[in-house]
């Protein structure tokens, strides 16, 4: 049994594949340590200043966003699944009602 029409489970099919490719792109850049996105690493100054301004330090942090950026991927990925089931019920329903 369906619970997500057949507009919606299109509509969440798109937005998860999109997110899937978006995440996993920005994933693949935090994982090669792309410097544009320093801005974006999740640390403070004083956390940074704490552990001496290492190098180590900063890859840390940007393996650690890499990560995150991939278990949402992963998450996105299980609900373009479940949409694409979803979507499938549909097509089923409308063909059995026909």
């Amino acid at each position: 049994m369906a619970c997500l029409g057949p507009k919606c489970s299109i509509y969440y099919m798109l937005i998860s594949a999109w997110g899937v490719v978006m995440l996993a792109f920005l994933g693949l850049f935090f994982k090669i340590r792309c410097p544009a996105l320093f801005e974006d690493l999740k640390m403070t100054e004083e956390e940074w200043e704490h552990h001496n301004f290492t190098i180590d330090f900063v890859q840390e942090k940007y393996d650690d966003s890499a990560i995150n950026c991939w278990i949402a991927a992963g998450i996105y990925a299980v609900l373009f699944i479940f949409a694409f089931i979803q979507q499938r019920l549909n097509a089923r329903q409308s063909y059995e009602t026909s």
